[in-house]
């Protein structure tokens, strides 16, 4: 089977996902899954197009972070073999968080172009590395396949110069300090669906959520990006399970005066430490504060939502209105309690959800008199790495 191996590597895991290589790229995978724990006890997870899971410890020599990598990459090469002796990789597809300005389209990835994509970690140290690193690994690995990098930040490139830009001295922002948005490879899949999910309305005002672990918002015109909640970095906007979001930056001040705190701990407060984490003291995960009866639990809901109405308001502006609320991502697609919280905030703009539709998690929710259209679509982003692989290489 000849197939593209899409990769999406993190500071501690390695999500991968095997597509077939056919006429009309499914976008269902035949093999998919994730080497967690890098760094740590690493273990393989995965799961066929059959349903079958597989998990298996993998045995690692290096102490070297990026070494680990290298072999967690040669494990997986030898255990997707091993699984499917026809297997022929043909090209690899990357999750490449930050393109920058120059950057707005997938692109093949050879030595001056990685250079340049080098350049681009102080814009995202927490990301960029590791999805770089994952491409010379597999150079290393698999020298003879090609290897096409695909950009969160490119879908958002079509902003006009405003809504990029902040209130910095000009010499700051001549440095490519300025509103990249991220989360772009979701949105671009989710838009692809929304003519046969809205109707006409996918080309009006529509805003998506995508609300996971990690989220943000986007408001799009005639199915480009016009504002997205995420700046500079992807700490911005949104509430999220350990991110702060949005965040005053005097309160960062007076962190650094009154309490001494340094670099590292602001970027463990700003990342890892806050969020849904944060304000529950309980979990990260949406479920669990949804199960809990404890006030802390419902507190740290009530403000994730909050946070998502309120944002809407800004996007619908930037938008010119809003035809369209869209939900996406893996609390968006399975909490229905969080879509239900934030509709029940944004009635003044003539949102109303079937209730039942919301409960069934339906791809339509908005009720008959419904202003605004309410739509759950679940996202793909390997898909569309996958299908942006195969259009770069004419494969």
């Amino acid at each position: 089977m000849k197939a593209i191996l899409v990769l999406n590597a993190g500071s501690s895991s390695l999500k991968f996902a095997l597509f077939a290589l056919q006429p009309g790229l499914a976008d269902e995978a035949a093999l998919s899954g994730q080497v967690e724990g890098i760094g740590a006890e690493p273990v393989l997870a995965a799961r066929d197009g059959e349903g079958k899971r597989y998990r298996e410890p993998l045995t690692v020599t290096s102490t070297s972070r990026t070494e680990q990598h290298r072999e967690a990459l040669t494990y997986l090469f030898r255990w997707l073999s091993a699984h499917n002796p026809a297997l022929e990789i043909v090209a690899a597809g990357h999750r490449i968080v930050h393109g920058g300005e120059n950057y707005s389209e997938p692109l093949l990835l050879t030595g001056p172009a990685l250079r340049q994509l080098q350049k681009l970690v102080p814009l995202a140290p927490l990301h960029q590395p590791h999805n770089l690193r994952a491409v010379q690994a597999v150079a290393a690995l698999m020298p003879e396949i090609p290897q096409v990098g695909c950009f969160d930040t490119a879908f958002h490139r079509t902003q006009e110069p405003v809504a990029q830009a902040f209130a910095l001295p000009r010499a700051i922002s001549a440095e490519g300090v300025k509103r990249y948005g991220f989360h772009g490879l979701s949105y671009d899949y989710v838009a692809r669906q929304l003519p046969d999910v809205l109707g006409d309305r996918a080309q009006g005002g529509v805003v998506i959520a995508h609300l996971g672990n990690g989220a943000s918002m986007c408001a799009l015109r005639d199915g480009r990006s016009v504002a997205s909640t995420m700046g500079f970095t992807a700490v911005e906007g949104l509430m999220m399970g350990t991110r702060t979001g949005s965040l005053d930056p005097g309160v960062l001040l007076y962190l650094m005066e009154q309490k001494g705190m340094d670099l590292q701990a602001l970027t463990n407060l700003l990342y890892k430490e806050s969020g849904l984490l944060g304000v529950s003291g309980i979990s990260q995960d949406m479920r669990t504060l949804l199960a809990s009866d404890k006030p802390e639990a419902a507190e740290a809901v009530d403000l994730f939502c909050y946070r998502i109405a309120r944002e809407l308001g800004s996007l619908a502006a930037a938008a010119g209105g809003v035809d369209a609320l869209v939900f996406t991502g893996g609390i968006g697609e399975h909490a229905a309690e969080v879509r239900e919280r934030v509709a029940a905030r944004c009635g003044w703009l003539g949102l109303k959800l079937d209730a039942a539709a919301n409960a069934a998690g339906a791809l339509r929710i908005d009720a008959p008199d419904s202003q605004v259209a309410v739509a759950v679509v679940p996202t793909n982003e390997e898909a569309m790495i996958a299908r942006y692989t195969v259009e770069v290489l004419g494969l």
